[in-house]
Order: C-alpha cells, then sequence, then structure tokens
C-alpha cells in the first residue's frame, strides 16, 4: 500500500477506522485474531522437550550414564535402575528451573515493552504496544519510541530520530501531507513514522498502518534480533569458578579411587565411588541456581514497583554508593499542596494529603472551624471559583481481594488544583460553588499580566471581579485591604505587612498566590483585563507546595546509614530546593547547594573537587547532569541516576545504575535506563537496593552451603582412603546426598530474606570477589568438619560392630546428611547461626524437612533399604549421629560468636 501519497480520508478508508473515535474494543480483540500481537519473532525458542534433553548433556552426567551401563552389564540392576532415577530426577528438577527463569523474563520483558497512547471508543488510554493493532489512531509526543508505523493525519513540530531504521542521526522533520513520490526512500518518507523510531520534539496523530514483521523494521528483524545476552558479570565468575572446581574436584576424586584401588578395594566399586564422588563435588547447578535466583529476585522487584531491564543491575545496585534523585514526582507528590494561608492579619495552617479532600485548619497551632472564621471562607471559595480546575474520583481494585478505593484525581493545572482542593476540605465543593455564582466572563492567565480574573454573578443579581495571581502583581491593583472582617484603606503599614507575611512564606519554599476582588457596579461593563483588574480588594494569600512523599525521609535515613549518600538534582529554585531538602535530610549541616548557572562554567575536572560537598543541585537542566555523573564516578561512586526526559537519557546511560521514571518517564529515558520505578517513587529506589543487596548475599549464602558440603563429601572419602579404612559411603548414597540433602535447601537459601542489618553496611566494592569478607574460610572450616565428624561417627559404630558395615556407612551417610541440614542453618548469616530465627525462611524449613522426610524413608522402608544398602538406626545410634552432626554448626558457629562479641 502507498500510505505516504494517500490522503487522510482514503488512509481511514483503507484501514476501516474514523479517526474522531478510533476502534472499538471488540474490533480489536478481533483484529488481534486476524494480525497477531504487534511484536518481531522471537526467533526459534528451543522446544521444551530439547531443553529437557540438555540438561542430560553435562559431561559428569554423561560419565555417571556411562557408569550406570557398566553396572547394568555386570547385573547390578538395583544400583543402575536407581542411579538412572536420580539422574532423571535431577533433570527434572533442572528443567523445572530453566523454565521458570524463562518465565520469569517473559513476564519481564512484558512488563517493561513500551506503551502508545491509542484512541478507542473516543477515549484516550495508554496500551502496550504489543496490543496496537492496524487501524488504532495513536497520539505521539515528545521522547515517546513509536511502537508501530503509522501514517500521519496531523504534525506539530514534529521531528523523528530514525537512525535506528535510516542510519540518518539526524532527526527528520514529519508533515501530514500526502507525498507524490513512487518510490521514496524510507528517509524521504516524511508523513510516516515507523516502529523503533524515537520522538524527538514537537508531537503528532497518526493511524496504525502496519504491526509486527508487516512493519519497515520487521522486514529488517535481524537488526533487532540481537538477543541481549543475561549472563551478568556474576555468572561469568561463577562459571569461570566452576571449571576451576571442576579439576580440583577431579584431582581429589582420582585420588581416592588409586588411593581405593591400591589399598585393594574393588575397582568397579572404586570406578562407582569416584565418578559419584565427582558428581557431587562439582557444583554444576551453581550457574542454574545463581539465573533462579536472580530471576526470583526480578521478580520480588517487580512486586516492589521496581522493573529491572537488565539483569547486571541487580549485581550493582549492591554497589550502588550515591543516588542522584530528580525531586519532583520521586521525592515530592508531584502533587501542589495548600500549607498556610493568611487573610486579614490572621495566619491559618492546613493539614491533608496530596488530593485528599480532607483536613484540618489550626490557628496558632489551634484547630477552627472553617464556617466561624468568615475572612477564611471568603479566601477559600473565591479561590475555588477563579479557577478552571476539576478533582475527579476513580475507583481503583487493589490487594488479593480486589477491594476498590477511591482516589482523587485532578483535571487541570496543579496550582488551580491546589486551590480547589483547599476550598474543598472547608466544605465548598466546586459544582456547590457554581451553583451559588454564575460566571460570566473569563479574563485566562497569561505571562505578561501574572494573573487570571473572572467575572461572576450571584444569586442576588450582585456582579463582582475575583483576580489571583503573583502577589506582587495582584497588590499593585489594589487600593484596599480587607481586614478584621472590614474593608479598609491599603496603607503604607498594611501594604508593608502584606509584604512581610509573603517573605515569610517565601522562605518555607511556599509558592503564594495572592486573591483579590472588587464589586461592580450595576452597569458596569469590562470588555479588557485592564478594565476590570483595577482599585481591587486585597483579600488574601495562599501558600502552596509539592509535599515530600510521606515514605520517603525515612527511605533517605536508611539509605545514608547503608553509606549511600541521596544528592537532589532539581530544575526549582535554589530556595524551593533547598527547603525541601532540609526537610528530607538531604542537605546536610554545611552541605552545599550549587546552582545551574555555576555548574555551567564549571568543568567535569572543577566539579570533581567539590562534588562529594555537593548534596543539593538547583536550578539546573537536564544536559547537566551527565557532568555531575562523570565527577562522581571520577571519585570512584557507583552512580544510579534517576530521570524521566528525553534529555535525561545520556545521564541515565551513563550512571552505573540508569533509573527512569514509570509513570512520567519518556520511552526515550526508559530505553536508556537499567530500572523502571513503576510508581516513581523514591523509597522504590531504596527497596530495589536493599532486595539487590540481598540477592547477591543469598547467592553467596548457597555457594558457601554447595561448596562446604562438597568439601565435606569429599574429605571424608579421602580421609578413608588414607587411613586404610573400608568405603564410608556408597555411590548411591553420594548420589542421592547431591540430589535432595544439595538441591532443595540451595534454592529455599536462593529465597531467603535479608538479613537485619543489610541496609547498614557499607556498598559492596564492585572489585569484591564472591569469596571476600571470610567466605573461603568459612566453606573449608564448616567442609573439613562435616567430613571429620562423619568419618568420626562411621568409626565409633564400626568399633562397636565390626561385622556390620552396611550399619556403618548408615550412621555415615546420616551423619552426612544431618550435618549438612543443620548447617544451612548457619549459611544463612554472616555472623553466626546463633544470630538469626532459624523459622523464618518458612521455604528452608519446608526443604529441610522434605529432606529429612526422604532420608527417613531412605533407611526405614524396607524396598528402598537394599537400594540404597542401609538398616534401620537404635535410639544410641540416632543419638551419635545427631551429636556428631550438630558439632561443626554449633561449636564454629560459637566460636564466631564468642569472637565478634
Amino acid at each position: 500500500m502507498q500510505w505516504l501519497r494517500m490522503t487522510t480520508e482514503e488512509v481511514e478508508r483503507s484501514v476501516r477506522t474514523k479517526i474522531e473515535t478510533g476502534l472499538t474494543e471488540k474490533e480489536v480483540q478481533k483484529r488481534l485474531g486476524v494480525y497477531g500481537a504487534n511484536k518481531l519473532d522471537d526467533g526459534k525458542r528451543t522446544p521444551a522437550f530439547l531443553v529437557f534433553l540438555n540438561q542430560f548433556k553435562d559431561f559428569m552426567v554423561l560419565v555417571l550414564l556411562a557408569a550406570t551401563l557398566i553396572s547394568g552389564l555386570l547385573g547390578e540392576y538395583i544400583d543402575a535402575v536407581t542411579i538412572m532415577f536420580i539422574i532423571l530426577l535431577n533433570g527434572i528438577l533442572g528443567f523445572v528451573q530453566e523454565r521458570k527463569a524463562e518465565k520469569s523474563l517473559d513476564a519481564l520483558k512484558e512488563l517493561s515493552s513500551p506503551q502508545m497512547m491509542v484512541n478507542r471508543s473516543g477515549v484516550w488510554q495508554k496500551v502496550l504496544s504489543t496490543q496496537v493493532v492496524p487501524g488504532d489512531v495513536v497520539k505521539v509526543t515528545s521522547g515517546d519510541r513509536i511502537g508501530a508505523d503509522i501514517r500521519l493525519i496531523s504534525a506539530n513540530g514534529l521531528r523523528v530520530e530514525e537512525s535506528s531504521l535510516t542510519g540518518e542521526s539526524v532527526p527528520v522533520q514529519k508533515h501530514a501531507s500526502p507525498l507524490d513520490a513512487k518510490d521514496a526512500s524510507l528517509g524521504d518518507q516524511e508523513n510516516m513514522a515507523f516502529m523503533g523510531t524515537m520522538v524527538t520534539q514537537g508531537n503528532g496523530v497518526g493511524v496504525v498502518v502496519n504491526t509486527g514483521m508487516k512493519t519497515e523494521m520487521g522486514k529488517i528483524a535481524h537488526l533487532l534480533q540481537s538477543t541481549e545476552s543475561l549472563v551478568t558479570p556474576l555468572q561469568h565468575k561463577l562459571e569461570q569458578l566452576g571449571k576451576i572446581l571442576i579439576a580440583i574436584a577431579l584431582l581429589l576424586t582420582a585420588l581416592v579411587v588409586i588411593i581405593g584401588v591400591w589399598q585393594g578395594h574393588d575397582v568397579y566399586t572404586m570406578f562407582l565411588s569416584g565418578v559419584s564422588l565427582a558428581v557431587a563435588a562439582i557444583p554444576e547447578g551453581l550457574p542454574a541456581i545463581v539465573t533462579v535466583a536472580l530471576a526470583l529476585g526480578v521478580q520480588r522487584m517487580i512486586k516492589r514497583r521496581a522493573i529491572v531491564r537488565k539483569l547486571p543491575a541487580v549485581e550493582t545496585l549492591g554497589c550502588a554508593s550515591v543516588i542522584c534523585s530528580d525531586k519532583t514526582g520521586t521525592l515530592t507528590q508531584n502533587k501542589m499542596t495548600v500549607t498556610r494561608l493568611w487573610s486579614g492579619g490572621k495566619l491559618w495552617e492546613v493539614s491533608g494529603n496530596g488530593y485528599e479532600p480532607s483536613g484540618a485548619f489550626r490557628l496558632a497551632g489551634v484547630e477552627v472551624l472553617p464556617e466561624r472564621e468568615r475572612a477564611l471562607q471568603q479566601l477559600l471559595s473565591y479561590g475555588a471559583i477563579c479557577n478552571n480546575a476539576s478533582l475527579m474520583t476513580r475507583s481503583i481494585k487493589q490487594g488479593m481481594l480486589r477491594k476498590e478505593r477511591t482516589e482523587y484525581v485532578l483535571d487541570g493545572d496543579p496550582t488551580e488544583g491546589a486551590l480547589v482542593v483547599a476550598a474543598m476540605k472547608a466544605g465548598y465543593s466546586t459544582e456547590g460553588l457554581n451553583d451559588q455564582y454564575t460566571r460570566v466572563m473569563e479574563f485566562p492567565f497569561d505571562s505578561a499580566r501574572k494573573m487570571m480574573s473572572v467575572i461572576v454573578k450571584d444569586k442576588k443579581g450582585r456582579s463582582f471581579i475575583i483576580t489571583k495571581g503573583a502577589p506582587d502583581v495582584v497588590l499593585s491593583q489594589c487600593t484596599t485591604i480587607s481586614y478584621n472582617q472590614q474593608t479598609e484603606a491599603f496603607t503604607s503599614s498594611r501594604r508593608t505587612e502584606v509584604e512581610g507575611v509573603i517573605s515569610n512564606l517565601s522562605s518555607k519554599a511556599l509558592r503564594t498566590i495572592a486573591i483579590a476582588y472588587r464589586p461592580l457596579k450595576a452597569n458596569e461593563v469590562c470588555s479588557q483585563p485592564f478594565e476590570a483588574e483595577r482599585q481591587l480588594t486585597f483579600l488574601g494569600l495562599e501558600g502552596m507546595i509539592d509535599p515530600p512523599r510521606p515514605e520517603v525521609k525515612g527511605s533517605i535515613l536508611e539509605c545514608r546509614e547503608a553509606g549511600i549518600k541521596t544528592v537532589m538534582i532539581t530544575g526549582d529554585h535554589r530556595l524551593t530546593a533547598s527547603a525541601i531538602a532540609k526537610e528530607l535530610g538531604i542537605l546536610r549541616e554545611g552541605g552545599q547547594v550549587l546552582e545551574g548557572r555555576t555548574l555551567k562554567q564549571m568543568s567535569v575536572e572543577d566539579l570533581e573537587g567539590c562534588v562529594d560537598d555537593v548534596d543539593v543541585y538547583a536550578r539546573v537542566s537536564p544536559e547537566d547532569k551527565l557532568k555531575i555523573v562523570k565527577a562522581l564516578q571520577a571519585r570512584g561512586h557507583i552512580v544510579a541516576m534517576t530521570g524521566d526526559g528525553v534529555n535525561d537519557a545520556p545521564a541515565i546511560k551513563a550512571a552505573n545504575i540508569g533509573i527512569a521514571m514509570g509513570i512520567t518517564g519518556t520511552d526515550v529515558a526508559k530505553e536508556a535506563s537499567s530500572l523502571i520505578l513503576s510508581d516513581d517513587n523514591f523509597a522504590t529506589i531504596k527497596s530495589a537496593i536493599k532486595e539487590g543487596r540481598n540477592i547477591y548475599e543469598n547467592i553467596r549464602k548457597f555457594i558457601r552451603y554447595m561448596m562446604a558440603s562438597n568439601v565435606g563429601e569429599i574429605l571424608v572419602m579421602l580421609f578413608a582412603m588414607m587411613l586404610g579404612m573400608p568405603l564410608p559411603l556408597v555411590a548411591i548414597q553420594i548420589l542421592w546426598i547431591n540430589l535432595v540433602t544439595d538441591g532443595l535447601p540451595a534454592m529455599a537459601l536462593g529465597m531467603d530474606q535479608a538479613e537485619g542489618d543489610v541496609m547498614k553496611r557499607a556498598p559492596r566494592s564492585p572489585r569484591e570477589g564472591v569469596f571476600a569478607r571470610g567466605l573461603t574460610w568459612k566453606i573449608l572450616s564448616r567442609g573439613f568438619m562435616i567430613g571429620a565428624v562423619t568419618l568420626a561417627a562411621f568409626w565409633i559404630t564400626l568399633e562397636a560392630h565390626p561385622e556390620e558395615l552396611i550399619r556403618a556407612q548408615t550412621v555415615a551417610f546420616v551423619t552426612l546428611v544431618m550435618a549438612q541440614l543443620i548447617h544451612v542453618f548457619d549459611c544463612r548469616s554472616e555472623y553466626s547461626v546463633y544470630h538469626r530465627n532459624p523459622f523464618e525462611n518458612r521455604y528452608l524449613v519446608g526443604a529441610v524437612l522434605i529432606s529429612v522426610l526422604l532420608m527417613i524413608a531412605v533407611i526405614y522402608y524396607p524396598p528402598l533399604q537394599p537400594v540404597f544398602h542401609t538398616v534401620a538406626l537404635d535410639m544410641r545410634e540416632w543419638l551419635l549421629v545427631l551429636g556428631m552432626a550438630a558439632i561443626p554448626t554449633v561449636v564454629l558457629g560459637g566460636f564466631q560468636l564468642f569472637k565478634r562479641r
């Protein structure tokens, strides 16, 4: 179709739509069935059965399969079947983990996909770009990423950056007129906008003509289908570590086999034991568990309203040392709220939150009823009458029970909205005031006059001019003042008093609006603003501010305790920025406030010298943010930078953790970011950092657990061989431990809650290794103790029952399992097992109980006893097992606790 040559009417007919109303939901669903979702093909996905088969490609699993074949050929059918069953179970567990991680990442892609503003049945609404169909009428504006090919039907200063499609770096000026060219190149199709391109300036409306693989981007889809690798630096480190561990484990295993054969043990038995030991010793599941832990952590972040777009950000969050945050909407509510009122010599305080029309009025700290204060009534009602904003309600379903909650939404200018809400707190609704006063004429606000006025008529037929605007301008037009319920001359002393109040409110960073009025004479006609806005009676002042979010102050304090500095970057005036920063605890005693005009004159090197002392950047343009990021990074900081605009994108991209706003953020900012805040709230950044730190700590926990357990398994066999003792464990027991004792608790550790002091520790250095902070010593010491107590329990039982090797092996098997299951609770804390409540992590408690029950089944269920070479244990043997198994955790944990105290 030659869309570029068509008129608007021809486009409308071709795609069967109406420009004014767009498509209905029913028609959209019908077209989705015909055209499919608006997305590019992901390429060929690995079928589920191949994902399952891939679980058996591991080198050690292949060796184990060879050992199984040898067992079968030698007539050891029970061993062969059991090993096959364990291999199959291990494969199923790996398959489920991989699919779960894949689904988590799919959900993540869905959440972070761009949105488009679409006209559906005459109502403009935001929908995911995947749900857009040909025929949809869409609106694009500066900062948007276009999600489909559209034919423009109107364009207002619209420029689109199309480098991803055409290679042309200069944005293209767009228009809506038909083109004559038959074979215009993509770069010359000025009335079209294409999927994947960015709006850099202006706005426009268009009709979707192609979606998905039918778009121009779809035709060259290989440019966009280069899938970003989801392997994080930590996963890469662990893969390298795994290779080293495999080499060490194979050497130790070979040593065990050689010593065993040299001491006269059966070659087949030692070969099978050696292979089983190697499988148990090598943490081949480590990268998979890390992937699952990261995916689960990402899901938890989504619930906390932080959408992770780039997986390495999860690790980097734990290293963040500075958060550079916008003020409006992130630190504050982005809801202008009247907090002070002055009229007739009285100063009232107003309480309340956001656009909620409820609050109290206080005079000198004492609550007053508005109906008893005539000056207050007049000030509030006149402020709401000279106004074009309105407050609406909408119902929101929330929680698991989907209970409805009413939310108040402003329609109009935030400053005017603040006046309306203040009036409603005193009982003056817009509807009620409209019944009492009829608007005759309006003189809209303009930047030259800095005032807005309305002429209204009350029910008695009296006409008034009511004016609101900048205090200095309104004061210049006032000749009288309402004071103590009387109108008196606006003398110089009264004027000085009012100016003092304005100065006082401004020092508190309040924006002040002045209200004045004048009764009109019976036949007075005012057709121009200058005729109406004169000889006014000054009524009073309303002071408003965008108040801080209630939860932010605590979050900033928590970040400070975590060694993270919060810096405010805002386009607001120095006074407003400083007041909010002081209230939130961002501006420290002696901290600096740097203004944009000073910053512009500084180089990055100049800024680097003072950047650690600056807490607030005021009157800063988005372009200056990049300079701030570079200066902080030069000082060695790991920087998290928030932003929402097109011009914020370079700073967001340059930061170690780029954070975009989910509500107010443009698609350009979201594309550049690694984290999106779905609620635009600073407290969400704090929660994300806490979650990021916890994910890293959980990965350390299960590395510690798995490796200490593996060390213990190797050492018990190696020590036995070196001491010339019989084998303490048989192959099938080692495989069972590898599957049940290692797998389930390790996964549960990945879901552990954060320790209480996780946000009281200094940020982790990005150069810190996984084994830092004494982890190597913990692994080796616990592993040695687990191996030693297992061997001791085996020797004691063998001495008591020399003729019952199976009994001694059962005791060793149960001791090793119980020592690991007790040790897993020690792994939950950096300090000791006594530092945390062992029942906090219900997943871990459940995993340990399942492991214990399976172990009991193995030693007490008769059909399983010959399979696993076990016998039932009596009470004395259980006391020996539990006493020995507790020693590594109790003794070393106690030593650690004593050392710390």
